[in-house]
């Protein structure tokens, strides 16, 4: 890949607002129940009947948990996880200097 994507892509920054203010989980109703699963699941366990949900991945849309898929999918690659890691360590720093 010899091209620079940062130079052709344009992030919106609703889309990284998205991001920032994604829930940890999601509410599903099922057997008109509310209940509350974790936002990546593709499936949940109905707490009423035990039936499983998908929750993800409908129709071909793309979803805001796609993108987090493929960034999962970037920092688990070998060449990559140390760079993740280290930054997501500055990112907490980061949060704990902004918390002070």
């Amino acid at each position: 890949m010899g091209t620079d994507l940062r130079a052709e892509l344009r992030v919106p920054s609703e889309l990284l607002e998205a991001i920032r203010s994604l829930p940890a989980t999601r509410e599903v109703v099922h057997c008109q129940t509310r209940f509350q699963i974790p936002v990546f699941a593709t499936y949940g366990a109905c707490p009423m009947c035990g039936e499983q949900i998908k929750v993800r991945s409908f129709s071909g849309e793309s979803e805001i948990e796609d993108i987090f898929d493929a960034v999962f999918e970037w920092m688990s690659s070998p060449k990559t996880s140390g760079e993740a890691h280290r930054r997501i360590a500055e990112v907490i720093d980061d949060l704990d200097d902004v918390a002070e």
